[in-house]
């Protein structure tokens, strides 16, 4: 194998298909990136054997081969070597890959590609179509709410749900629930739900945002559902990611969504933010509680929502916000990192909170999106008086 390719094209290209690396296996060539030449380019490839990631970046191919190097050195070295073109060259007999740039002439020792697992690719059949940014913005919305306790194995994924020309997204670990929909480019072929690991996602949603963003027409992404493999696969330009599917039944979220509420709380979503963020300064030594007490506007006052937050060792926090209050007032308490956590994947100006009474779950919306794009319930927790 003889291959040119740029140092920044070749950095980018292990910055996308690294995270797929296995930190730990006993098979050795799980922790390399395999580096092969495929029609003119250069094709980089990683797997942990739960989640793959191929990638194809732009290079001069004068000798076709293929090879597995070691993962991290060849992306720290990668890295540190100057914007200029790297010249590879294979010793097929020892399979050392010797690195040539600028005034850098390196070998590095790799394993025989054949020992690579195949990783599938999409061909395009029956593919779902999506906007690639606003598949990656559904994403940041839900996988926060995905569990991370690998004894529930079932909560650590998320739900994707495909009918019609919608896509639902929801995820859960229990105390709180994500529910995410948007209208697809075209109708899927048929009705289809399954359950894909929280860490794809968000690696799926990492490779989205450091594609180049090209002009004109928006970036696509094809998804393909292989049933009979438990796989999912994800088509992006010069990029192909594979998932394996959690075989399990999710639970039904929609019956736990209420359906009413008492009181609905307007208020600034920048503004909630920066209160939540100095509350839970105090918050985090006391269970993360903090109290929101919904005032409604009488006698010529204002409506507001106050929120409080106590610690037994640190001192206690109020900020005073101003609000748009429907129904009695009220006070409830929740969990300050999870509320964190919903407003900083809410891009639009302002939130809806609406709550019924203080053991009941909340909800939070985005103003001015209709309730069936985005829902966050959240669970609360005790006061004690």
């Amino acid at each position: 194998m003889r291959v040119s390719c740029l140092q920044e094209n070749l950095s980018r290209g292990l910055n996308i298909v690294g995270r797929a690396v296995s930190p730990r296996s006993t098979l050795p060539v799980l922790g390399n990136i395999l580096l092969a030449t495929d029609e003119g380019r250069l094709k980089l490839a990683a797997t942990n054997l739960e989640i793959g990631i191929v990638c194809w970046i732009g290079a001069k191919v004068e000798d076709d081969g293929s090879v597995t190097v070691p993962a991290r050195l060849l992306s720290e070295f990668v890295g540190q070597l100057p914007a200029e073109r790297i010249d590879m060259d294979l010793s097929v007999r020892t399979l050392m890959l010797n690195l040539k740039c600028a005034r850098y002439d390196t070998n590095i020792k790799g394993i025989d590609a054949s020992e690579f697992p195949i990783i599938p690719t999409s061909d395009g059949a029956e593919a779902i179509r999506i906007e690639a940014e606003t598949l990656r913005k559904m994403i940041n919305q839900v996988v926060f709410a995905a569990a991370t306790d690998e004894s529930r194995p079932t909560l650590t994924g998320v739900n994707a749900r495909f009918n019609g020309k919608r896509l639902t997204l929801a995820a859960t670990d229990g105390f709180r629930l994500a529910v995410r929909s948007t209208e697809l480019a075209a109708a899927v072929p048929e009705k289809s739900e399954v359950i894909i690991p929280a860490r794809a996602l968000a690696e799926l949603s990492r490779i989205i945002g450091l594609l180049p963003k090209a002009e004109g027409e928006p970036q696509m992404v094809e998804i393909t559902i292989a049933s009979a493999r438990n796989q999912i696969l994800f088509h992006l330009p010069d990029v192909d990611m594979v998932s394996q599917l959690i075989d399990a039944n999710f639970p039904n979220y929609e019956a736990i969504i209420p359906k009413s509420f008492a009181t609905r709380t307007i208020i600034d979503t920048q503004a909630t933010l920066r209160a939540l963020r100095v509350a839970n300064l105090f918050a985090r030594d006391s269970s993360n509680i903090v109290r929101f007490q919904m005032t409604p506007g009488h006698d010529g006052a204002p409506a507001s929502l106050t929120m409080t937050a106590t610690s037994a060792e640190s001192g206690d926090n109020l900020a005073n916000l101003d609000a748009i209050i429907e129904g009695p007032e009220g006070e409830i308490a929740f969990n300050g990192r999870y509320m964190l956590d919903v407003l900083n994947v809410i891009d639009e100006p302002q939130i809806a909170l609406e709550t019924t009474r203080a053991s009941a779950p909340g909800i939070v919306r985005p103003v001015g999106v209709g309730p069936e794009e985005f829902t966050c319930v959240v669970m609360p927790m005790h006061i004690s008086r």
